[in-house]
C-alpha cells in the first residue's frame, strides 16, 4: 500500500534503479516543482543514503527527511531555490 502523499509532495518511485539513475532522476524532477515544494524519492539502492543527501547539499535543497523501512529508502527533499 503506498502512503498518502500531501498535495504539495510529488513522489517519484525510484524501485530498482542504481544509481546515479536516482540521483538524475530527482535533479529533473526538482525543476518542475515550486519552491517550496517536496519531492519524495523512493529507492533501493543502498548507495542513496550517500548520493542523495550530497546531492541535496550541492544544490541547495533541504533533507527534509530520511528514512530506511526494510529494503526501501525514502528521502523527502524540500526546494529551496
Amino acid at each position: 500500500m503506498q502512503p498518502l502523499s500531501k498535495p504539495d509532495e510529488i513522489v517519484l518511485d525510484l524501485r530498482g534503479l542504481k544509481c546515479p539513475q536516482p540521483v538524475l532522476r530527482a535533479k529533473k524532477a526538482l525543476r518542475a516543482i515550486p519552491v517550496g515544494g517536496t519531492l519524495v524519492l523512493e529507492c533501493t539502492d543502498p548507495l542513496t543514503v550517500i548520493d542523495v543527501p550530497h546531492f541535496v547539499n550541492q544544490t541547495g535543497h533541504a533533507l527534509a527527511a530520511q528514512e530506511r523501512n526494510g529494503g526501501l529508502y525514502v528521502f523527502k527533499i524540500v526546494k529551496q531555490r
